[in-house]
C-alpha cells in the first residue's frame, strides 16, 4: 500500500483529490487542512509521497518544504496547486521537491505523476522543463570592475529587481513565498557581495554593473 499525505487548506478539493489516488486501489491518502499540523504527523506516520498545495496560510507550501526536508532528508514531496508556479519554479527545485501537480489534472495525469515519483522520476509541464537550465548573473564581458568575479545567484537577482519596483522586504517574501526572515538574511548576503549598506547602492552598484536588468532605475 502506497501512503499519500495530502495537504490542503481547501477541504472539499482535498477529499476530491483523496477520492482519485484511492480509486486505483493501492493508495491510502491522509488528509491534513493545516500546515501547523504537518511535522508532528510525519513523525508519527510514514509517508511514501507527500502532496503539499502551494498557498496556505501559516506556511506556504515552500516554506514548509523546506522545514520537511531538513527534519526528514528525502522524502518525496509533490507541489498541488492550482495556480502557475513559474515565477517560483527555480526556488521550489532548489528547495528539493521532486515534482509538481496542477489541480486542474486528470484523474490519469495525477496518478501518474505519483507512481513516477516513487520510481525517481519527475513529470513536469514542459514550460516549466524549458526554465531547467538556470544562469547566474555576471559582470558583461570585457568591464573594467572591482566586481568582475562577483555572481548574484537568481534568488538575490529576483529580490533586487523587487527592490526596483519598490517592495518592501515583507512584500518581496510574500511574492517570493519567502520568510521576511529569509528575505532579510539574503539582503544581507546582497550587501557583503557588492560592499554596499543600503537597498538603494545595492540596486545602483548591481545595475551598474550589469548583475540585473531593468528598463528604469527609481
Amino acid at each position: 500500500m502506497i501512503n499519500i499525505l495530502l495537504v490542503d487548506d481547501h477541504i472539499a478539493v482535498a477529499l476530491g483529490t483523496k477520492g482519485i489516488l484511492e480509486s486505483k486501489g493501492d493508495i491510502k491518502a491522509t488528509v491534513l487542512s493545516s500546515s501547523e499540523l504537518v511535522i508532528n504527523e510525519i513523525h508519527s506516520n510514514d509517508y511514501d509521497i507527500i502532496l503539499l498545495d502551494l498557498y496556505m496560510p501559516v506556511l506556504n507550501g515552500l516554506e514548509l518544504s523546506k522545514q520537511i526536508l531538513e527534519i526528514f532528508p528525502g522524502k518525496k514531496i509533490i507541489i498541488y496547486t492550482g495556480f502557475d508556479v513559474s515565477a517560483h519554479f527555480n526556488l521550489l527545485v532548489e528547495t528539493g521537491v521532486s515534482g509538481f501537480i496542477s489541480k486542474a489534472s486528470t484523474s490519469e495525469q495525477i496518478l501518474c505523476s505519483i507512481y513516477c515519483a516513487l520510481r525517481g522520476e519527475t513529470v513536469i509541464p514542459t514550460n516549466l522543463f524549458q526554465q531547467l537550465r538556470r544562469s547566474e548573473a555576471r559582470p558583461q564581458l570585457g568591464m573594467k570592475s572591482e566586481l568582475k568575479d562577483i555572481t548574484l545567484n537568481e534568488r538575490e537577482q529576483l529580490i533586487l529587481v523587487s527592490i526596483a519596483e519598490g517592495l518592501t522586504n515583507r512584500e518581496i517574501a510574500e511574492k517570493l513565498l519567502y520568510s521576511q526572515r529569509s528575505v532579510e538574511y539574503i539582503l544581507t548576503g546582497i550587501f557583503n557581495k557588492l560592499d554596499v549598506r543600503s537597498r538603494a547602492e545595492a540596486l545602483m552598484k548591481a545595475n551598474k554593473h550589469a548583475l540585473i536588468t531593468m528598463t528604469s532605475m527609481p
